[in-house]
């Protein structure tokens, strides 16, 4: 009989509080969670710029606009690139219209960066959010599609998320998508 196996490092990091997909059309796509699956309000926030982004380790200066409405305690986030720099939007790691990748919030992202060494994960996208906030998007091992975005959220966000996530408890149906500035 074969022992059972030892659980990886990557799971201690924290639980996935994300599902992202980059879909074709966009619009369609938040119609889609709206109207047929019932997720929102959806809050966007339009080009969006990582600090000292490097994808594969070289600099990169991608913008894209995100939406992100709750389901429960899981956050849907819809991706729409709007440049075509080297990102994980453009070239192998831009999987379009089913899972893109999933988040985990870290406290420490140098920990995450260590257990990601320790399981020989790639770190593909890596960047500062805000001033004191940064984020790593790796692949583990299994290619596009699986790749995990590990964010140590900047100071103040979580008042953000929870705004979100009780506009989704309450929401009526009205105002499905909310531009923030």
């Amino acid at each position: 009989m074969t022992s059972p196996a030892k659980p990886g490092p990557l799971k201690a990091l924290g639980d996935v509080i994300q599902l992202a997909y980059f879909p074709s059309d966009f619009d369609a796509a938040l119609t889609y969670w709206i109207e047929t699956v019932g997720v929102g309000p959806f809050f966007v926030l339009n080009d969006v710029r990582l600090g000292e982004m490097k994808y594969k380790g070289q600099p990169t200066d991608v913008t894209f606009s995100m939406a992100i409405g709750y389901w429960g305690d899981i956050q849907i986030e819809l991706i729409r690139t709007e440049s075509t720099a080297p990102s994980l939007y453009t070239g192998e790691y831009a999987v379009r219209d089913r899972l893109h990748h999933v988040c985990v919030f870290v406290e420490d992202i140098a920990e995450a960066r260590r257990a990601c060494a320790e399981v020989g994960a790639e770190v593909i996208v890596e960047g500062k959010v805000g001033d004191d906030g940064e984020v790593i998007y790796v692949d583990p091992g299994q290619g596009p599609g699986f790749v995990i975005e590990y964010l140590q959220p900047m100071a103040g966000s979580e008042g953000l998320f929870e705004m979100m996530k009780a506009a989704a408890r309450d929401w009526d149906g009205s105002d499905p998508v909310r531009v923030l500035q």
